[in-house]
């Protein structure tokens, strides 16, 4: 066979597909439709010939005579009967494969018994089909014992016509045909069972996997919404407090104040913009609020300088080689000293001082924001029995370099330090 040939045979094949699978849900809708379809088929192909010209009278050989003389001829009313108990118990063949293959052997029996002989008792073989396929395997063994026993009835009934051992090797083989035929249609409904539940888990698991990723792309949206708004907000809180009450005795001080909180609100609706940007559909264009860069080491100075125009005195310094870091890095530093001032600014009260350290020392970074402010004012984040969201963010971003975050008092002042680890995970390859 050609390829152009095997190409030929796809629609066939497809519309086959189609035909078993319109078949499979038909008769998963209305079961006993083919039960009866396959007790008609039977009684159609080897019940009716019997009834109209009886059996072995397609023949004038010796053998054909002997045949005839060795069997009772069984009168129509008798002949119905037993090709009604072979047939009939078809009809539960799926439901009690069990109970069909007992009466039918059963009635097969009683009929080599009576010395008759009739081409219904594929029914017999039908139903050991049925049992292997639809009913339980530990059943099998018994079956295949009665089996034996009938198939041995019917050999040593035509000895007179037919060598019994030839006899039971052609009655042992169709035997054998359909136990094997029903074994191997169950061993391939059972693999295809299999991988269909197969598939619906692996479905399911990439279904949860969906799910894990966006609700961490929402912990990191709303981590990085925190930081900018609970920071922002804060400094404008204190500029608009600062702003109020320096209208009063120094007007120009108020209008200094009314400016940086418009820079400090400007800025923060970009950063909103920016990190909003991601919960938008991609349409293939990007605002430009989406394209600025994410802040870093070098933007700590501007965060320090709207910190000191709120009324906190803050000291920077650093240590080691921090233009080295990668941008996923300075974020992280970035994130967590914004938080550190924010609480500051909310806690520490006027006249406070902070003093910010970042230091770079071989594959170890650490952060350290100390104020002068009261080491345990109320609401404060970080005491024994609360955490502040800011706090628990703080860890979030330091965990994902291997890092630690710890907030306490510290002599007259409050003290956070984060720890992260810069050496590559996993190992050089």
């Amino acid at each position: 066979m050609t390829t152009e040939d095997l190409g030929g045979m796809g629609p066939l094949v497809a519309r086959l597909g189609r035909a078993g699978q319109r078949l499979r849900h038909a008769d998963r809708d209305r079961p006993w439709v083919l039960d009866t379809a396959v007790v008609v088929l039977v009684f159609l192909m080897f019940c009716l010939p019997d009834l109209l010209h009886g059996i072995g009278t397609d023949g004038d050989g010796d053998g054909h005579r002997r045949f005839r003389l060795a069997f009772t001829q069984l009168p129509p009313a008798g002949m119905l009967a037993l090709q009604a108990g072979l047939v009939l118990p078809l009809l539960w063949r799926r439901r009690a494969p069990a109970v069909a293959f007992g009466a039918v052997s059963a009635v097969f029996v009683l009929q080599w018994s009576l010395g008759a002989v009739l081409r219904a008792d594929v029914a017999l073989f039908v139903a050991l089909y049925s049992l292997t396929l639809h009913g339980r395997l530990r059943q099998l063994p018994w079956a295949c014992v009665v089996m034996a026993g009938a198939l041995g009835l019917v050999a040593a009934r035509v000895s007179a016509a037919v060598s019994v051992w030839d006899a039971l090797f052609f009655l042992l083989s169709t035997a054998t045909a359909a136990l094997a035929l029903g074994l191997m249609i169950r061993i391939r409904r059972a693999q295809l069972a299999g991988l269909r539940d197969r598939a619906a888990r692996l479905e399911i698991e990439r279904d949860q996997r969906g799910r894990l990723a966006v609700a961490a792309e929402r912990t990191r949206v709303a981590r990085e919404m925190h930081d900018i708004v609970g920071h922002n907000l804060s400094v404008i809180i204190t500029l608009a407090d600062a702003g109020a009450y320096a209208t009063a005795v120094a007007p120009e001080r108020g209008r200094e104040a009314l400016h940086l909180i418009g820079d400090t609100g400007r800025q923060a609706l970009g950063e909103l913009r920016r990190v909003l940007g991601v919960l938008r559909e991609a349409d293939g264009r990007r605002g430009e609020a989406e394209l600025s860069p994410q802040p870093g080491l070098a933007d700590i100075d501007a965060l320090c300088e709207g910190v000191r125009a709120a009324g906190l005195e803050v000291v920077y310094r650093t240590a080691g080689d921090i233009e080295a870091l990668d941008s996923g890095v300075q974020l992280t530093v970035y994130r967590i000293v914004q938080e550190a001032l924010t609480n500051t600014l909310k806690h520490a009260g006027a006249g406070a001082c902070a003093h910010l350290a970042i230091v770079v020392a071989d594959t170890r970074l650490t952060i350290t924001v100390q104020d002068s402010g009261p080491s345990v004012p109320a609401g404060r984040p970080g005491t024994a029995n609360e955490e502040g969201h800011g706090l628990v963010g703080m860890r979030e971003r330091a965990a994902l370099y291997g890092g630690h975050v710890s907030a306490g008092p510290a002599g007259t002042g409050w003290t956070v330090r984060a720890a992260l680890d810069l050496a590559p995970q996993g190992g050089a390859r």
